[in-house]
């Protein structure tokens, strides 16, 4: 029975899952790690990977390679996305990647990342009419789904790490720089003409910071399974007052949440300002969590790959 690992090099975060794949054409995930490496942190306006940055993630890579070696028949998908994808740096660093770690990183593009979230949640939530919202380190992701289908999608090249250093909203956050952040927000997202077809329209979330959103909730709800986020729901309302209460805290007053990430505090008002603006410029009721996105859809893409009936000669 064979393996396969995807290993997902985000903006901010390092992850690895391990599928095993079945003969019926189904995977079961076996194995999931995470390392912070804040890949886009201190990019800048010149989009260059920073040393530090580069050897966090190097490690963070070996690791994971550490791992997958020990496990037999397994196959390795490696991927990456926004901080690379805008990286002047890029060709250096891919080719570091593969001499000192031996994997070849595809670097995705925007629409790339964007449809395999649309596939993630498409094939483990029943998905009508909604707006997918996947809040990165240095991009967000947004498709609208209508009648179920993806009608169309955008990445656009801001996120949690780089609207935080950009607006200086890793600590106490001073109303004109929150003012600003919005400002900006909304006028590149009023850019974005589509975004009105999904008026009322409910938003579910990928990412970080929107994993954390979920996480605080249920603790304050004290649900028994606090991280089971796939599926739950939460009122506008609920999102807004979880909101401000981190803009009413420095960054070691927002560590104190429980469910809070110690790393996430100082992303985690960048990382939701996407969710809010959408919430206000949509009348959106309510969000939706999923825990399935770009790797669940490229696992999907991969065993349709593998059961699709060869034409024959």
């Amino acid at each position: 029975m064979k393996n396969l690992a995807i290993v997902d090099l985000g903006s901010n975060s390092a992850r690895m899952a391990v599928n095993r794949l079945h003969p019926n054409g189904t995977a079961d995930e076996i194995k999931r790690i995470k390392e912070d490496t804040r890949l886009s942190e201190g990019m800048g306006a010149q989009h260059v990977l920073s040393a530090t940055a580069i050897d966090r993630t190097i490690k963070a890579l070996r690791h994971f390679k550490r791992i997958y070696s020990r496990m037999p028949n397994t196959d390795v998908i490696g991927i990456t996305t926004a901080a690379v994808r805008m990286a002047q740096n890029q060709a250096a660093f891919l080719m570091r990647v593969k001499k000192e770690v031996g994997l070849d990183l595809k670097v995705l593009s925007g629409d790339d990342e964007a449809y395999y979230d649309y596939l993630g949640v498409a094939n483990s939530l029943v998905v009508n009419d909604c707006l997918i919202l996947d809040t990165g380190g240095a991009s967000c992701e947004l498709i609208l789904v209508k009648g179920g289908q993806a009608k169309q999608l955008i990445s656009v090249p801001f996120g949690a790490v780089t609207l935080s250093e950009q607006f200086e909203l890793d600590d106490v956050v001073p109303a004109a720089n929150l003012f600003r952040a919005q400002m900006f927000l909304r006028n590149r997202l009023a850019d974005i003409w589509w975004l009105t077809e999904a008026m009322h329209f409910p938003i579910i979330l990928l990412g970080g910071a929107n994993r954390t959103l979920a996480r605080i909730n249920r603790r304050r709800q004290q649900k028994l399974k606090v991280e089971d986020i796939h599926g739950y729901r939460l009122k506008t309302e609920t999102v807004y007052h979880t909101f401000l209460d981190f803009l009413t805290r420095s960054r070691l007053g927002r560590q104190d949440i429980s469910g809070m990430e110690y790393d996430r505090a100082d992303i985690i008002v960048g990382g939701m300002l996407p969710l809010v603006t959408l919430l206000q410029m949509l009348d959106s009721d309510r969000v939706i969590f999923s825990e399935s996105g770009v790797r669940e859809g490229i696992i999907s893409e991969h065993l349709n790959q593998k059961t699709e009936p060869k034409d024959k000669e």
